[in-house]
């Protein structure tokens, strides 16, 4: 998963009545012993209202980030250097665009709508992941981001399908069994450019000099710092914290990284036999604050490309509701004349 939600949409409302304090506190020890349990919640199924706006925060902010995380490997498929690679960078993109209907429709179940969870995104009142802010300057990074980014998604993705929330647990299943394919391919692609010329090697290197520190921050602030982590953990939403997900990644990458002969830019990063993990430099938080709160390399150019995508989309949406309402009319009509 994307991490790094930090809002939710205002106006949305619980699909449950409200119900009499002594019914709160029976509904609330009968959810308690379903997460003790390890149980799952399903839509029907009271919860309380702020694991309701959790789940929403996350999932919309996950959904967000698959949709905008189309746009930097969307501009490389006109420039990609083969037939092979454009149909593969295309059918990714593809992907990207599934998993955030998916995940869109995994939140629809919480009682928001689709419409609402948008205009957050648009308005800026709704976050996505501070990766997909940086820019894709090379064909390398595009390999890069399969390897990296997909990577570090998968890390987080995959403890996700025990999530306790039933929709959202489902729906990682299919999403993660495809990012894992991204990440293979990215590896592959870039295996191929360091088997290359000089020149391809070092545009690999100068992409991962890049995005390696960004991709760390990504699993989200230390858990020092992160008052909403260790809740989600307790709700069964989060199964790992953000610093357990990022030592896991880096203690992962680093053989993938020699086995590809580069080399990770961090002078610090070494084997730590008595912790058994890799040490790691220190991360620039400013940095990260400073793209999640709008001021990175590519945010506003992003946000504009969706709304400018949703608008002139819209005809779209309009026909396809207008066939879906005849159609249902025509259905409708035929059932009277079968009476």
């Amino acid at each position: 998963m994307y991490t790094q939600a930090m809002d939710v949409p205002p106006g949305t409302s619980s699909p449950h009545e409200t119900p009499s304090a002594t019914s709160v506190d029976l509904r609330q020890h009968a959810f308690d012993e379903r997460i003790d349990a390890d149980g799952r919640i399903e839509p029907r199924d009271w919860m309380p209202e702020a694991y309701r706006r959790t789940l929403l925060r996350q999932i919309s902010q996950h959904a967000h980030s698959e949709i905008i995380g189309m746009q930097p490997e969307g501009n490389w498929i006109s420039r990609a250097p083969s037939l092979k690679r454009k149909a593969i960078l295309l059918a990714k993109v593809q992907d990207e665009g599934g998993h955030g209907l998916y995940l869109y429709s995994a939140a629809e179940t919480l009682g928001t709508s689709r419409e609402q969870m948008l205009d957050a995104l648009h308005t800026g009142r709704a976050k996505y992941s501070s990766i997909f802010n940086y820019p894709t300057l090379s064909w390398a990074d595009v390999g890069v981001i399969g390897w990296l980014v997909d990577g570090a998604a998968i890390m987080n993705q995959v403890p996700i399908c025990r999530c306790s929330y039933g929709p959202y647990a489902r729906a990682m299943i299919r999403i993660c069994k495809e990012e894992s394919f991204h990440q293979r391919q990215g590896f592959e692609s870039l295996m191929t450019l360091m088997r290359g010329t000089d020149a391809q090697r070092a545009m690999v290197q100068e992409a991962v000099d890049r995005w390696w520190w960004p991709v760390l921050a990504m699993f989200g602030p230390p858990d020092a710092d992160s008052p909403n982590s260790a809740q989600g953990m307790r709700w069964g939403i989060k199964r790992l914290s953000n610093d357990a997900l990022r030592q896991k990644f880096v203690d992962a990458t680093v053989p993938q990284a020699a086995v590809l002969g580069i080399t990770l830019p961090d002078p610090e990063l070494r084997w730590n036999e008595a912790r058994q993990a890799h040490d790691f430099g220190p991360i620039d938080w400013d940095d990260f604050w400073s793209v999640v709160n709008g001021n990175g390399p590519c945010n506003r150019e992003r946000l504009a490309t969706r709304v400018q995508a949703h608008e002139d989309g819209a005809w779209v949406r309009e026909a396809a509701l207008a066939h879906a309402a005849r159609r249902r009319q025509h259905e409708q009509e035929s059932m009277k004349e079968a009476a």
